[in-house]
């Protein structure tokens, strides 16, 4: 995902950069009004307020006049006017600070299943071919015998290939919670998927964070990770 973070706070834009970038997203960070109206097009922008040449509201506006680009405002402003001012002014969620990533990372899920269709149609990576509408998966040309949950956790990554999608992202898309009790559950999936298509891609792990579908031989760790293991 390209996020671009609006944030005059420097020390807690680089963490946010760096805890974002772990999950695998692609972020572009500015610290001021004119430099994010001018950045290039994303698919998601956290917006601070509290910024020194012009104020977030109206920069949220201006955005939003622009096109359906998704926007969460990080504020300090917690109370319910402000929230409801932040909405009004276009933006699709609003987070008081201080927050944890996962819940941003929950939120941001949560905004772009609104503001954007979920790609289903067929998807390739390397030799595996997977139908999303027909729910049918196939292994150089070979239909592969997958359980309702395990296709489930194959169109999540195969719908953001090449992308850490985190365990608890993964969790409430196939099993409807976050409850750390089904980890190993997950786990488990992942094993078996794993051995079932693994002529045609390959599920890695990225250590502390989550799972990504990358073709077969890839190697696609991002800035941050420690090497990929293999459960």
């Amino acid at each position: 995902m390209r996020i671009l973070l609006v944030e005059d706070d420097r020390r807690f834009a680089i963490a946010l950069v760096k805890s974002l970038s772990q999950c695998g997203h692609e972020v572009e960070y500015v610290d001021s009004a004119a430099a994010a109206l001018a950045s290039p097009a994303c698919d998601l922008v956290l917006l601070d307020l509290g910024l020194p040449d012009l104020d977030g509201l109206e920069v949220c506006r201006r955005l939003r006049r622009r096109g359906d680009v998704a926007i969460i405002i990080l504020s300090a402003r917690g109370t319910e006017r402000d929230r409801v001012t932040g909405l009004r002014c276009g933006a699709d969620d609003y987070l008081v600070k201080p927050f944890g990533v996962a819940e941003l990372q929950a939120r941001m899920d949560a905004v772009l299943r609104r503001v954007r269709p979920r790609p289903n149609g067929v998807h390739t990576v390397g030799g595996l071919e997977v139908d999303l509408d027909a729910r049918v998966a196939r292994v150089d040309g070979d239909r592969v015998k997958l359980t309702p949950k395990e296709f489930s956790l194959l169109a999540a990554l195969i719908r953001e290939q090449g992308v850490v999608l985190m365990r608890e992202q993964l969790l409430r898309e196939v099993w409807g919670t976050t409850w750390q009790g089904r980890s190993r559950t997950l786990d488990v999936h992942v094993s078996t998927l794993r051995t079932k298509i693994r002529t045609g891609a390959r599920v890695e792990a990225v250590h502390g964070v989550g799972y990504r579908l990358v073709p077969v031989g890839a190697l696609l760790q991002g800035a941050g990770d420690r090497p990929a293991e293999e459960l």
